[in-house]
């Protein structure tokens, strides 16, 4: 594999130059248009490495480039530049990958890798609208919302599916058992589930189509002499989301340690109040909900091993020896650090009964206000109910352990083939990017097939499947944590293109003066990013029937767009 690995660029030029060697396309001229001395002479070029004139003309990309004015000529050039983009997108990507190891989250993960993962589509975008005259550029630009559309709708309906599919678990008391598939393709048993981060990358995502709205408000309210303004206006809208939602990714890790360590602060608490119910000889709570505290002496007096008065830092480790904390992977250590900060209110080190009754006396006070304030007379069912759901909340919030990054054995040569990979890929998008979108057009108007719909179904192809194909393995681990790593990446991605894509998009159309019409377009991300948005934010389990409705919206969006412009004309 490294063998293929090492010589596959090579492999990738050589395999372009024999297939340019087939197009259909444009050589220079024989006879010089411009002056002639009366005599034609023969070429020196040799046949069989010469592109034959078409019929119709057409523009070389960069003067050398090959084109060709055939559908089939451009599908196949559609193909090949798509590869190379293809490259592009998993060269940055393992070379994101490479410097993420060495470097670790924070700055990297949260500000360049969701950037550079974003980039070739920037790059398609960029180029559709910086193409020649603004007549061109108006008519190439369509390419470059097919691909921001294309991309957006394909992520979270296509891609989500097949990761709901291939990460499915079997599904008990609303969570997805790690590593547990025997109901088959059981539309309401089986599924995956993720943690709430994921839920909020979902609603991020859904508020990330704000600049949409506000560059459509124009087209709402049937106005033409605002529609300047509103691009301007939602450019800039954009640009602060970008900077906000990098913010947030570089800050989240802190705010992600910081919930955790609070729910385990919370699981300490239910796992002590359990393992105190179950030795107590008697309720821990009278009716009216405080302490019961003859009870609670008799267990006073049953951990305090050396009848001091006092427990001390030793007894109140042998009382947490006997809760099973591991399922949360907290040692004994943390555990007894909340205990004592939450009991030692004269700060000596020590626990007296008037602080063990206050103690437990708010901590069942805590477990009574988890269910609303109600409280059952007859049991203490409320405290299995509280540390069920102190459980489960540590489940979705996933655990850090697994996330440490074990040390590079060579960070020098590591961070030597990041860069070369980050700047091969970046080499490769910005080159072949306007090749690509040239051909695209080109194929358009031989095929009179409309652009977006090409670049809204070819060119995500080519620009995130590294990316899909990646998420794809990753939800194959059947876990809640790669469940939950993996549609936070797609809402992530969708996030970018709705911030980065979209801010390069408005820019060049605030620049250039281009014409803003694209309400059908932004109608179909307004309708994908927020149903799967909302779907996001209500639940964190996803039975197999959702991977259904998310395969629906992909030809409901084609569907849609075609509706609106060729029968209503919105277009």
């Amino acid at each position: 594999m490294r063998r293929q690995a090492k010589f596959r660029p090579l492999l990738t030029a050589v395999f372009f130059l024999i297939l340019c060697g087939l197009t259909y396309g444009r050589f220079i001229s024989d006879q010089p248009d411009l002056f002639s001395d009366g005599v034609v002479r023969e070429s020196k070029v040799p046949n069989f490495l010469r592109l034959h004139a078409a019929e119709e003309t057409c523009e070389q990309t960069y003067g050398f480039m090959p084109c060709t004015s055939t559908g089939l000529g451009n599908l196949f050039l559609i193909l090949v530049y798509g590869y190379l983009m293809f490259l592009a997108a998993t060269y940055l990507s393992t070379g994101s990958e490479l410097l993420l190891e060495i470097l670790g989250p924070g700055i990297v993960g949260g500000l360049f890798l969701p950037i550079l993962g974003a980039l070739p589509d920037a790059m398609l975008i960029l180029v559709s609208g910086l193409s020649g005259s603004v007549e061109t550029a108006q008519s190439q630009v369509s390419v470059g919302m097919g691909l921001l559309a294309g991309s957006t709708v394909m992520l979270i309906t296509v891609i989500w599916g097949t990761c709901i599919i291939v990460g499915k678990c079997d599904i008990e008391n609303n969570l997805a058992v790690d590593s547990r598939d025997t109901k088959g393709l059981s539309l309401t048993g089986s599924g995956i589930t993720t943690d709430v981060w994921t839920s909020y990358a979902g609603i991020i995502m859904a508020i990330s189509v704000i600049p949409f709205v506000i560059v459509q408000l124009p087209q709402i309210l049937h106005s033409d002499s605002g529609r300047h303004l509103s691009v301007l206006i939602a450019l800039i809208v954009s640009v602060t989301s970008l900077i906000s939602y990098c913010l947030y990714q570089v800050f989240q890790p802190v705010v992600q340690r910081r919930r955790l360590a609070y729910v385990k602060h919370k699981h300490v608490i239910s796992g002590v109040l359990t393992h105190l119910k179950k030795h107590a000889l008697g309720r821990l709570s009278k009716d009216d909900g405080t302490p019961n505290e003859e009870v609670l002496t008799k267990l006073f007096k049953t951990i305090d091993a050396d009848d001091d008065g006092f427990l001390s830092q030793a007894e109140l480790r042998a009382l947490i020896a006997g809760i099973k904390f591991n399922e949360i992977n907290m040692d004994e250590d943390d555990a007894l650090a909340k205990v004592i900060r939450d009991f030692d209110t004269s700060l000596d080190s020590q626990v007296d009964l008037n602080e063990f009754i206050l103690g437990i006396g708010k901590w069942l006070a805590e477990a009574q206000g988890a269910r609303g304030g109600s409280n059952n007379a007859d049991s203490m069912k409320y405290i299995d109910d509280y540390h069920k759901q102190t459980k489960r909340e540590h489940e979705l919030l996933g655990e850090q352990s697994d996330e440490i990054v074990e040390g590079v054995e060579n960070p020098r040569s590591t961070s030597i083939k990041a860069g070369l990979l980050l700047l091969l890929g970046t080499v490769i998008a910005a080159a072949f990017a306007d090749p690509l979108v040239d051909a695209v057009d080109n194929f358009s108007a031989a095929t009179s097939i409309p652009t977006f719909f090409i670049s809204f179904i070819a060119l995500p192809l080519a620009t995130n499947s590294s990316e899909a194909v990646s998420a794809i393995i990753f939800a194959s681990r059947k876990k809640i944590r790669s469940a939950s790593l993996t549609f936070s990446e797609l809402y992530g991605a969708v996030t970018m293109n709705n911030a980065l894509c979209l801010s390069v998009f408005l820019g060049l159309v605030y620049a250039r003066g281009l014409t803003w019409d694209f309400s059908s377009e932004v109608l179909v991300i307004l309708i994908v990013c927020i149903v799967m948005g909302v779907f996001a934010s209500v639940r964190t389990t996803f039975p197999l029937w959702t991977a259904i409705l998310a395969f629906l919206l992909y030809p409901f969006s084609l569907a849609l767009v075609y509706v609106l412009d060729y029968v209503f004309g919105w277009s």
